[in-house]
Order: C-alpha cells, then structure tokens, then sequence
C-alpha cells in the first residue's frame, strides 16, 4: 500500500481493510430461497398429500442424521468424562447432541410419519434403515462437515480466535490501566518538558497495528525520521504477585518533509508479536494468511471493547496499516503525522469551539438580570436615563 498524500482518513481506510461483524444475510437469503422452493412446489401442482408425505420423509432423514452424528460424537467423549464432563454422562451426552430440540423434532416426525404414511404401505423399519444408511454415508465421507466461513462465524461469535482472545488480554491486562491515568501523566511530563500540545483532546497513545505483524523494538531503525525523546512518568501497580510493577510509554518526534517536529506517546500493539511468533513456529500451524486475517480481527476486537469502554474514550489512537508491500523507508513517519494532523484538526477545533462558547458565556450578561434605579423618582424609558 503506497502512501499517497490524497488518502482517506483512517476511518475509512480501516472500513476498507477490517472486516465487518457478520449481519444477516445469511438468514434473509433463507427465507427467500424457503419461498422460492414453496413456489415451486406450488407450480407443480403435486397434491397435497403427496407432497407432505416427501416432506415428512426428507425432514425425518435430517433429524435421524443428527441423531446418529451425535450418537457417534457421544461415543468418543464417553472416553473423556473425567478430565471433560466430572465424571457425568449427562453432561457429556448434552454436549454432543442437542437433546430438547432433536427429540422433540424426532418425536412430531415420528408421530407424522406413522400417522400420514401408514395408508402408504410403507414399512417403517425399512425406510428408517435406508434413511441411517444415506446419513452415516454423508458423515462418513465428510459431506456435513461445516464450511470455513461457518466455522470463522462460530469462532467469532464465541470469542474463540486467537485474535479475540489477545485483544482481551491486551485491553484487561494493560489499556485498562494505562489509558485511565494516560493525561495525568502527560500533565506531569508537560512540567519538565512542555513539547506536547496544551490542547488535552489531542492527547493521546498512537498505537501502530502493522497487518503484517512485523514488529520492530527500535523504531527508528523503522523510520530514521522518527526519534526517541523521553518516556512519561512510570505507572506503577501490584499485579499478579509483582510488587510495583512498572508501565512505561514513550514520546517520539516525527520529523515532516517541512522539517518541523511533532510530538506524541507512541507504540506498537504488544500481542502483535504473539501473532508473528506463531506464524514463525512450525508447531502452531499458524500460516501467513491465519496471521493476516487474526491481525484484521484483532484490529476490529480491540476497536469494539474501547469503544464500549467508558475510561478509554478519547484516550487512544489505532494507526492500522498494510506495509507488507510498502518500499518508502519514510511511509511509517509519513502516515503518523498524517494521523496527528487530522487529529488536531478535527478534536483541536472542537477545544476551540468550547472556549469561545465559555468566553461567550462569561461576557453576554444574564438574560434574567433585572436593570434598577437608585433614584426614589420616576424615569422616562430611554436608554440614556440610566
């Protein structure tokens, strides 16, 4: 991705690169397909009868596939009940199949089967062996297994990625204190140096998320324009047995192609290096589009639990950004400063906004403020009287 001075803001970039949460598509193209084969049933105007007696028999197959999937998934956790399910039957048969809803589908498809297909001359034992036969062959050679995107659904939906469970852990066991006490430790930074705007809005930790994953420790091995000025003052906090433990962010210069020099607290996400280290070990089976597509989903996981975190907000910048393919060695000081300007302009503009409105409401006096005489005689009503 080359820079390009024109680029759109880093809200609609990340839109552009981060995927969305999943909406329902899926389940409005369920109902109109459900119509359509409705339609089409109607169409060809088979009778009533029969047609309920194919319904039966295909929505009994269904079930008694699910049934005999779950029957054999019950088997093998059998064989797990003391390190999975304390040593419960129950428990391990509720985890393989999903007992309320299959057995009371099975009992009404039963119920109907008898009732409609018993005119039919159809025995029972030999259509339900016919319907496990089709079945076990489907589970057998694998044709219910769920898709990938069905499985990247589910994951999702559980917090069950790698990604998901990083961003939790980065937002718990480290945001959460940083961010919260992230201004007080500007203000105290400001005292001795005094090189961050006096503007707080625009205070703020950029935090780099390379898609890439590639994580350097010395940024300005990255950027030779990107310079080391100092650390803010250290938090410190017991945590997990550690006594004082110790937070450190550091403020970096960004030289422009103006050659004027700006400031802010920068860093890269941490757990990205997770992400990169299992990409690099053989055990993890972790390839290179896994890392890719767990970093988009960490991207989007992190976003969403700020967001909905109150003693966050406004704290924090995600610089998202693709540089698998990027040959400026000066792209990474170039899309910061590009990030800081839009910042200033958009969150510095709205301080400004508010310390006109004060100033404004400190001059005009107050509507409800009663103009009375010291004069015990009666005035004529001219401005000048008073």
């Amino acid at each position: 991705m080359s820079y390009k001075k024109d680029q759109p803001n880093d809200e609609t970039h990340s839109q552009c690169v981060i995927p969305k949460p999943r909406g329902n598509w899926a389940q409005l193209m369920k109902y109109i397909l459900l119509a359509l084969c409705v339609f089409i049933l109607y169409l060809s105007e088979q009778s009533l009868d029969h047609t309920l007696q194919r319904l039966i028999i295909h929505f009994t197959a269904l079930q008694v596939g699910a049934l005999l999937k779950g029957i054999c998934i019950f088997v093998e956790e059998v064989h797990h009940l003391t390190s999975r399910y304390y040593g419960s039957y129950l428990k391990a048969l509720s985890a393989s199949l999903d007992l309320r809803r299959q057995a009371l589908f099975l009992l009404l498809c039963g119920a109907a089967y008898r009732l409609l297909l018993k005119e039919v001359g159809l025995p029972l034992y030999s259509e339900l062996s016919l319907l496990c036969l089709c079945q076990l062959l489907s589970i057998i050679f694998g044709l219910q297994h769920p898709s990938a995107a069905e499985i990247s659904e589910i994951y999702e939906q559980n917090n069950c990625n790698v990604a998901q469970g990083l961003a939790w852990s980065y937002y718990v066991g480290y945001l959460k204190f940083i961010l919260p006490r992230f201004k007080d430790s500007i203000c105290e930074f400001n005292k001795e140096h005094n090189i961050l705007r006096n503007c707080d809005k625009t205070w703020k930790l950029h935090i780099l998320i390379p898609l890439s994953c590639d994580v350097y420790a010395d940024l300005q091995k990255v950027d030779s324009h990107l310079q080391f000025i100092s650390n803010l003052p250290e938090l410190q906090m017991d945590q997990a047995g550690i006594k004082k433990r110790s937070y450190k962010n550091s403020v970096y210069g960004i030289c422009g192609e103006d050659q004027m020099m700006n400031y802010c607290v920068l860093e890269y996400a941490t757990p990205l290096l997770s992400l990169y280290a299992m990409s690099q070990d053989e055990t993890a089976a972790f390839s290179r589009q896994d890392r890719t597509e767990q970093a988009k989903l960490f991207c989007r996981t992190l976003e969403e639990i700020l967001q909905r975190s109150k003693d966050c907000s406004g704290c924090y910048r995600l610089i998202i950004y693709d540089d698998s393919e990027e040959s400026d060695k000066h792209f990474l000081s170039k899309l910061i400063l590009q990030h800081i300007r839009q910042q200033q302009h958009q969150e510095y503009a709205v301080y400004e906004r508010e310390q006109n409105c004060i100033q404004t409401q400190n001059i005009l006096p107050d509507e409800n403020e009663l103009l009375i005489s010291g004069s015990d005689q009666p005035l004529p009503l001219q401005s000048g009287a008073y």
